[in-house]
């Protein structure tokens, strides 16, 4: 069973050429395109993807939006912004929204590859120049809710790129008890993604 793979772009010849070389690894398996944010909202939902590559500048709906409803509506579904622009409020816009991960386009082929699979696990996966910006831009929660021990451990792990199944295997504890915790780490550090959730935890010196 493949990773299935929803492309979202409105330029045709950047859809053509991720399908080209992303057919190739015989782990993902290309279920759809998408040519606008809206686009992309309709498409999820009949072909359900396990990880869609999204770009942010399109007509219609942007990625940026498209990224909040997929997350509201679509939760399960892991998302990489895929695109061309590297600026501060981008990157900080598209994982305030939910995004897994931040790949510019210029990404290797074989790096993509290995992202999407880890982003498919739950890795947050950013491209440096995406983590420098972030970890610049996104302020520490103010007085964030004490973590319990086991919080803390498993947001360590988490700063560490692992997934939750990963995780689940180092504590010794049940995959299902992990999500349960990193979503209590979620609503007491006031964050609405892992990323943030890493990037508060490089901060502090805990990753």
């Amino acid at each position: 069973m493949g990773i299935r793979i929803l492309l979202v772009d409105d330029h045709s010849v950047v859809r053509q050429g991720l399908r080209m070389f992303l057919g190739l690894d015989p782990e993902l398996i290309i279920v759809g395109e998408a040519v606008n944010g809206a686009d992309a909202l309709q498409k999820a939902h009949d072909l359900h993807p396990n990880v869609i590559l999204m770009d942010l500048m399109m007509p219609v709906m942007d990625g940026i939006a498209a990224i909040e409803t997929l997350r509201r509506d679509l939760p399960e579904i892991e998302i990489i912004a895929l695109t061309s622009v590297l600026e501060d409020a981008s990157v900080f816009n598209a994982m305030r929204a939910g995004a897994t991960g931040y790949l510019l386009k210029d990404t290797e082929a074989d790096e993509l590859c290995r992202a999407i699979k880890a982003a498919a696990a739950g890795q947050v996966q950013l491209s440096p120049q995406a983590a420098a910006r972030l970890l610049r831009e996104v302020p520490a929660p103010n007085s964030p809710e004490r973590l319990t021990d086991r919080e803390t451990d498993v947001l360590r792990l988490l700063a560490q790129g692992l997934s939750n199944k990963e995780i689940a295997a180092a504590l010794v504890v049940g995959e299902k008890t992990v999500k349960t915790h990193v979503s209590n780490i979620l609503s007491k550090l006031g964050v609405v993604s892992r990323t943030q959730a890493a990037l508060y935890a490089t901060r502090i010196g805990l990753a």
